[in-house]
């Protein structure tokens, strides 16, 4: 018997909601600059220990990001061992912060920006007013 083709439907729109915004991480740890993503997690684990001085066993998620910007990946120490999450987007890139090789924290809004593409430096909508003079 024969089965019949599935049919494809069209992509759903990117939804906030992600396994990685799920994890209960104390702290969001983005790896600026580039990442080879060939590494594992002992290679992986080892950047954040020896290049950003943070301890990979602590309960914080740590993000990585290759050349490309179409794919992460996320290191996580659960307790009883380590859990490495690899992403791969179908369309678009990443806007990862290239321009420093530090880990920098993440706010939860940040990370939603992040895994919506967007930068994580977003300028503010409605800025602080110092002083008013009211008459």
């Amino acid at each position: 018997m024969i089965s019949q083709p599935t049919q494809v439907r069209d992509a759903q729109p990117a939804s906030s909601s992600s396994v990685l915004s799920d994890i209960p991480a104390d702290d969001v740890f983005i790896c600026c600059g580039y990442t080879d993503m060939r590494l594992q997690i002992n290679g992986l684990a080892a950047i954040v220990q020896q290049v950003f001085k943070l301890d990979p066993c602590s309960r914080c998620l740590f993000l990585f990001c290759g050349r490309r910007s179409d794919r992460m990946k996320a290191l996580y120490f659960e307790g009883d061992g380590f859990l490495l999450l690899y992403k791969r987007l179908e369309r678009g890139r990443y806007q990862w912060p290239r321009k420093e090789s530090e880990a920098r924290k993440l706010t939860s809004q940040q990370l939603r920006w992040l895994l919506e593409g967007l930068s994580i430096e977003q300028p503010r909508a409605i800025r602080n007013v110092g002083s008013v003079l009211v008459i």
